[in-house]
């Protein structure tokens, strides 16, 4: 183990600390300084080694969590990062974008605060980048055997880069000018730099994953005519439905999908030109959704110098602390201060949006809300509650319902379940042989977590099936390694 006295010395967490929030308004940079290696290790050291490691529960990826922490407080990087992509591809996405169910079953957590896991993570990683030890592993043969992955988001790449080094000829498609999908557009720069992106990618290349951008399956290449070029096809297209919100007003100018003022943010910050951006400089904005969609319209508008934000949360404030119905190791629904909450504007909960009012140039000035009551299991708007936010731009961060149904459903006849997912099978494959579904396209809208897991699982099935084994023994589960890194 590490430390074997480290949980008894070191009793409470550390994390580095954010950049003054008036320093980080100015630029777009990451919010973290620079950690403190000793402070690292005293944080590593106070893993446990448990003889029953919960950490590994509550990981989708069954990340070696103390292996890697007792590494990284012996100082011994080099191994710590190789047992580290053991199970993870991407860790430099979860260690800065994960929401660390792994922290939330740490069995320390049951007394004492949990071990910083998700900030050992991240160092690890980063001190690999700087060491030069992450470097290309191609196969070392190839199979004759080809793969089209379509998405490039978290989940695609994760299948492209275990198929590719399995020996597989990979060619990873995306509809968008530049690869990386939900990383590339939907994160903020401020959670996560496109630097880390591209090396990843750049990785991959060298490897000999091929990259299609500006390709649209279904459009640009018929999935029929993709599936006759390839031995398999794994659909990576994530949760991209946005939920609405069926209210008087909602067609008024300046009410727009969370995803919609992100990516255009995003382009903006890779040098593109955005005719008519969504911009909230000067402006009251009220950010509907009190998930890291949410937050991450808050801190973007925070940078572009709104009037004020207002985020408003139908349902109840979450506890600070667990309740008897989440007990440990389960991950628990807790109130949380990102760094964008930090930044400033006002968190509403209890608080049903009745109607978008409008001015007399059609564009929204104001949102009627009223407290939310429950009836009958139902959250409904309290009668005689109602009162008016200022609002000019309106954002809509309420989820997503599901994939895009439209060509693949028409093209090949795969069946969508009634959440919206394409449906599959335990071995992640759908009703059409040889085509796949890995991530949020499957499974719903969930963690990057999860997606890089179901990459690496759905890439295992896809290489029994081009291996001639397609009678699975046992449905592929997440954390199944039979393709290692």
């Amino acid at each position: 183990m590490a430390d074997p006295k480290g949980f008894l010395k070191t009793t409470e967490r550390e994390l580095p600390a954010r950049r003054p929030v008036s320093v980080r308004l100015m630029d777009w940079k990451e919010v973290y300084e620079q950690g403190d290696p000793a402070q690292l290790r005293r944080q590593a050291g106070r893993c446990m080694d448990c003889g029953v490691p919960f950490c590994h529960q509550g990981c989708p990826l069954g990340n070696l969590i103390p292996e890697w922490n007792d590494l990284t407080w012996r100082g011994e990087g080099r191994d710590a990062i190789d047992r580290l992509h053991a199970t993870n591809n991407f860790p430099e996405f979860t260690g800065r974008l994960c929401p660390a169910p792994c922290e939330a079953s740490c069995v320390l957590g049951i007394n004492q605060p949990p071990v910083t896991i998700k900030q050992v993570e991240v160092s690890i990683i980063d001190d690999a980048v700087a060491n030069g030890w992450v470097t290309p592993i191609p196969p070392s043969r190839l199979t004759g055997k080809t793969v089209a992955v379509v998405g490039s988001g978290p989940a695609g790449l994760a299948a492209a880069q275990q198929l590719t080094r399995a020996g597989h000829t990979v060619a990873v498609f995306e509809r968008d000018d530049r690869i990386g999908g939900l990383l590339r557009y939907g994160i903020p720069d401020f959670k996560m730099e496109k630097k880390h992106l591209e090396l990843r990618l750049a990785q991959m290349k060298a490897e000999g994953t091929r990259f299609r951008a500006g390709v649209e399956i279904g459009v640009d290449i018929s999935w029929p005519e993709l599936k006759q070029r390839y031995d398999a096809v794994v659909v990576a297209t994530g949760s991209t439905v946005p939920r609405d919100l069926a209210i008087p007003g909602r067609d008024l100018l300046g009410v727009h999908f969370a995803m919609d003022y992100l990516v255009q943010q995003n382009r903006v910050g890779a040098g593109d030109s955005v005719e008519n951006q969504i911009s909230a400089e000067g402006k009251h904005v009220v950010v509907l959704g009190g998930g890291d969609t949410g937050a991450d319209c808050i801190g973007t508008a925070h940078r572009q110098r709104a009037l004020s934000v207002t985020n408003l949360a139908i349902g109840k404030q979450p506890p600070e602390e667990r309740t008897a119905d989440q007990p440990w190791p389960m991950y628990p629904n807790l109130f949380e201060v990102q760094s964008a909450h930090e930044e400033g504007g006002e968190r509403v909960y209890l608080a049903s949006t009745v109607e978008f009012l409008a001015n007399e140039a059609g564009e929204v000035r104001a949102i009627r809300v009223a407290e939310t009551e429950y009836l009958d299991g139902r959250r409904v708007p309290k009668a005689g509650t109602e009162r008016e936010i200022p609002a000019d731009l309106v954002l809509l961060a309420l989820g997503f319902t599901g994939a895009e149904p439209e060509t693949l459903d028409a093209q090949l006849d795969v069946p969508f379940d009634s959440r919206g997912n394409v449906e599959r099978d335990g071995q992640y494959q759908t009703s059409e042989p040889g085509v796949f579904v890995a991530g949020d396209a499957g499974r719903g809208q969930s963690l990057i977590v999860w997606a890089i897991a179901e990459g690496r699982a759905a890439a295992s099935a896809v290489d029994r099936y081009l291996e001639g084994d397609t009678q699975l023994p046992f449905p592929v589960r997440p954390t199944d390694r039979s393709i290692t890194v």
